[in-house]
């Protein structure tokens, strides 16, 4: 029984490498260049890492088993970045609980209002984007535009892709 914990969990190593694409992608300098000009600032990344995470897992979660657990794990994996990240810029044991508080509420919130924004159009979208990735500053088009063209590709790939540790994210 206890030779179980050392065991690797199924997935781990597609999980590890889904979490790479995720934040290489979000680290590509193009996303803070002009057309997209997102800041190059803790928040500016966070928002931009977000956008890319919400659409994998949304991705994940219309597919079939095992794709829920693979989004669950992960979110987790995204999750326990983001509290790493805190405790690099210096957050405080103390303090790191409420900013995951806040980073988690304003996860969820974004990717529920960026699909909420694009069933209303692509202005809507592009304004959503331009309210949370540019902080109500600049254009949100070319950011839109982006996030269309990413949905497409990650909703053409099929489940094996993502099982292998892939995420076919399109070049911004």
């Amino acid at each position: 029984m206890i030779f179980g914990l050392f065991r690797p969990k199924p997935l781990e190593d597609q999980i590890a490498r889904l979490h790479e694409a995720v934040v290489a992608q979000s680290r590509l300098p193009a996303f803070f260049l002009p057309p997209y000009g997102v800041a190059d600032t803790f928040e500016g990344r966070f928002e931009i890492l977000t956008l890319n995470a919400g659409l994998i897992l949304r991705r994940l979660s219309l597919l079939p088993d095992p794709a829920p657990g693979l989004s669950q794990d992960l979110s987790n994996a995204i999750f326990s970045h983001f509290d790493d990240a805190l405790r690099e810029v210096g957050i405080s044991d103390a303090g790191v609980p409420k900013k995951m508080k806040k980073l988690a509420g304003a996860f969820m919130g974004r990717g529920n209002a960026y699909f909420e924004a694009l069933a209303q159009g692509e202005a809507a979208l592009a304004a959503a984007l331009a309210r949370n990735v540019l902080g109500g500053e600049g254009d949100g088009k070319a950011l839109a535009g982006y996030f269309l063209r990413a949905k497409a590709a990650l909703d053409q790939a099929p489940l094996d892709v993502f099982l292998r540790g892939e995420a076919p994210f399109p070049e911004p």
